[in-house]
This record gives C-alpha cells, structure tokens and sequence, in this order.
C-alpha cells in the first residue's frame, strides 16, 4: 500500500473523501481480558486471523471525527469524549470491551500530533479525518464474542463529503431499510452500512446524493438519511429532527439541537417527522461528522420532488447554522464550554 504524498505536495483545496495511508497510526490490542497501552505506528494493514468474527459475524463498529486548524496554527478536536462514549456504547451492543474514555482521547491526539503536516491550513476548508474502529479477532468460528480485538484509530486530509460543498442537492426517498426496528441502528456498527450499499448506489445512479430511510415498522416516519442525521425548519422556527431507537445519536445533531435553540432562538424538537408532511419546512437538511451540513434541495417520494427551500440557494437559517458549528469547530467562535480540545504539537 502506497504511502500519501508528501503533505507539501498536496492541494488542499481540492481534497475530496478519499482514504490515504498517512505516516501514523494508533494500534492497541485486548488479550487475556485487559487492553495493552496501544502505540503509534507505521503499519497500515491490520493483521488478523481468518476466523476473525469482525470478518464472519459482523463484529466491529467504529467512530468519526475530525481536527480543525485555527487561524493562529493550533489544532482543535471538537467533542472527542462524545465520540469515546459512544463507541463505548456500540461496544457494549456488540458485546465487545469499551476502550476507555480517557485512553481514547489520548490516542486521538496521539495520531492527530503525529500527522500533524497532513492537518489541512485554516481557510481551505479541509481537515483531518480520525477513523477509530474495533473489531473482533483471533482464532474463532461458532457464533460467540471474539477473546481478543484490535483497536486503531487511522487518519485523512478530508474536503466536503458532498460533492459541491454547502449547496443543495436533492436526496431521494428508499424503500430499504437502514435497521431493523429493536435491532443495531443506534449503534455505529459496520452492518448498518453495509447494508445501505446497494440503496445507495441506486440513490446515486438516479442522480441523488443520498438516500432518505424511513422508519423500518411503518415506513410514515423520516428516519435519517443514509451518512447523516435529517433535520427540518419549520414555517414557526422550530429546529426539528427525527427520534427513534433505531437511529444512529450523531454528536452534530445534537451540537446543533443545542445551538439552534441557545445561539439562534429557534425551538429544538426531537420528534416524529412524516414522510406525507414535508411541507411543515421551510428548510432542510443532513448533518453529521462527514456530512457537517448538507443542505436538502428536496427529496423526492413516491415520484414527487418536494422542494423546500430552494434547489439552488441555502436557506438562511441553514447556512447561520453551519456557520456557528463551523466557527465553533475552527476557533472563530466561542464555543460552549467543554467543547473545544486542544492538541499539543
């Protein structure tokens, strides 16, 4: 595997999401019922057995989050104790060992500190992408937990998720299911998305950016989008967003429940939003880690488009939105308190 480029020789302008094998990783390991202290190193490929149960019975989960150059030269980290304690949350779904909260986030900032040339420069609007991931290893085969797994966190200079940046794009309405109701869609677990594949490639093939999943017992309910969480805004400045037991809890959404209400007065509500009610908004939206802010142009149901606010332009309440979690998240505007972690160099 071909190691990234030189980060001087990268244009950070123009970065897409792709993978790339940077100089560092974390890599700790769980054996005889405790981790190791994990360290950094070269080695990208994971070495693992066949009868590895991340492999046959699904189980491993993962995490997403991301560094942030300011304008003065540091790195942030937004809300990494969030990100460990929900993985520790996935762990426990899947019956694997929590890594601990603390460990996490030193080891977060351990590969951040080590790529620290790949971080991209305050104004490109890039940053650096940290994938923490768990999985079962070891010598297995019948249908049981794992005795030892491997967790790493690996890295990327990253740009928008979707193409086009903070621009509408029009996402399309699957008739998949993302999860099964009591199932795993709380959890950031790998099945969830492999699942989503083949819907999505549909979604993209029929020129949509995303696909919309709706509630796996009635099929009414908006869900969430296939990477990222839905949000609407209504006629009455209501900042409104999907709730279930089936949908993944992302740290933007609720970052951005408590800004919407506490930053620009809008009412946050967590309920059910139907499919056949779509005209309740007057703007619309994806947000998660990747995704940050992903206007919603319209989606399409049933062979309808509905538009919401524009096909073209961002509506104005969406672009405030994106412009204080994204001040936030590159030092430029004050963030709540605990929010913001800095990564020493």
């Amino acid at each position: 595997m071909a190691k990234a480029q030189p980060a001087s020789e990268i244009d950070w302008t123009n970065l897409g999401f792709d993978y790339m094998d940077l100089p560092y990783r974390f890599l700790a390991h769980y054996q005889d019922g405790k981790w190791d202290d994990g360290e950094l190193t070269e080695d990208g490929t994971l070495h693992i057995s066949e009868g590895s149960t991340g492999l046959h019975y699904g189980q491993a989960d993962f995490e997403g989050l991301k560094a942030y150059r300011t304008k003065d030269g540091s790195i942030n980290l937004f809300r990494p104790d969030q990100n460990a304690k929900r993985m520790q949350r996935s762990c426990a779904r899947l019956l694997m060992p929590a890594f601990p909260e603390d460990k996490f986030i030193a080891a977060v900032k351990q590969v951040v500190a080590a790529n620290a040339d790949y971080v991209p420069p305050y104004g490109t609007g890039g940053t650096l992408y940290l994938r923490p991931l768990m999985i079962g290893v070891g010598g297995n085969i019948g249908v049981h937990p794992a005795q030892e797994y491997i967790f790493t966190i690996f890295a990327m200079p990253v740009g928008a998720y979707y193409k086009g940046g903070l621009k509408p794009t029009n996402f399309t309405t699957s008739y998949y299911d993302r999860a099964a109701p009591h199932g795993t869609g709380q959890s950031k677990v790998g099945g969830n998305y492999g699942g989503s594949l083949l819907p999505g490639d549909e979604a993209h093939k029929a020129g949509y950016s995303d696909v919309i999943y709706l509630d796996p017992a009635t099929h009414t309910k908006i869900e969430e989008a296939g990477s990222a969480n839905f949000f609407g805004i209504t006629q009455d400045n209501e900042f409104v967003t999907p709730k279930s037991d089936s949908i993944l809890p992302s740290i933007t959404k609720y970052s951005l429940l408590y800004l919407a209400e506490n930053r620009l007065g809008l009412k946050p509500v967590e309920g059910d939003v139907f499919i056949d009610d779509l005209d309740r908004f007057k703007e619309a939206g994806a947000m998660g880690t990747a995704a940050v802010i992903a206007p919603i142009g319209g989606i399409e149901y049933k062979d309808q488009l509905h538009v919401f606010y524009s096909e073209t332009e961002v509506g104005p309440i969406t672009r405030k939105l994106y412009d204080e979690l994204t001040g936030i998240q590159f030092g430029d505007v004050e963030a709540p308190e605990g929010w913001i972690q800095k990564v020493e160099v």
